[in-house]
């Protein structure tokens, strides 16, 4: 009779080597040990097209193509704040994230941080109900929004830069990470 390791342990045979009924037994162990759903894999069950990217955000991957395209061809207020200041930072900053079905300019994960750049386009009426529904998703995630827009990065870029830098500081020491 095969050996079954412990499931938090790696195997200690090759592939060719483990037994079905080791490998059944294993799944079995982690069936039973199982914990109940959290409140977004429920919630990911009535949304089959978003996905899980990690224990937290659910994403779209029909978005990763336009995230993409998003990232190659930056407008230039973006790639002013990404060269000069967000890649610069202590903390990994993404660009062109997508996060359950929107695409946000910027994202630390580390102090779940979501950075916004806002076009003329978001100070119409309407523009300015959707950028609240977009923050009211991702707070929904315990995510901040940091939102500037073209003409405060443009005009007042140390400014901007050094509010971003703030607000890091201060996410990182609530969240325990070390600077």
């Amino acid at each position: 009779m095969a050996q079954v390791a412990d499931c938090h342990q790696p195997h200690t045979r090759p592939a060719a080597q483990r037994t079905t009924r080791g490998i059944r037994r294993t799944a079995q162990h982690h069936r039973q040990h199982q914990t109940q759903p959290t409140r977004m894999q429920i919630a990911m069950k009535s949304h089959p097209d978003v996905t899980i990217v990690n224990r937290y955000l659910p994403y779209n991957p029909k978005l990763t193509s336009r995230a993409k395209e998003l990232r190659k061809n930056p407008t230039p207020v973006e790639r002013k704040l990404w060269q000069d200041c967000l890649r610069l930072l202590p903390f990994r900053v993404l660009r062109q994230r997508p996060i359950d079905q929107l695409i946000v300019d910027f994202y630390c994960d580390a102090v779940k941080l979501v950075i916004e750049v806002d076009g003329d386009s978001h100070f119409t009426e309407q523009g300015q109900v959707y950028n609240a529904e977009r923050t009211k998703v991702l707070e929904s995630y315990s995510l901040r929004v940091l939102r500037f827009s073209n003409d405060e990065v443009m005009q007042q870029f140390e400014g901007v830069c050094q509010q971003i830098e703030e607000m890091i500081s201060l996410l990182s020491k609530r969240t325990d990470i070390a600077d």
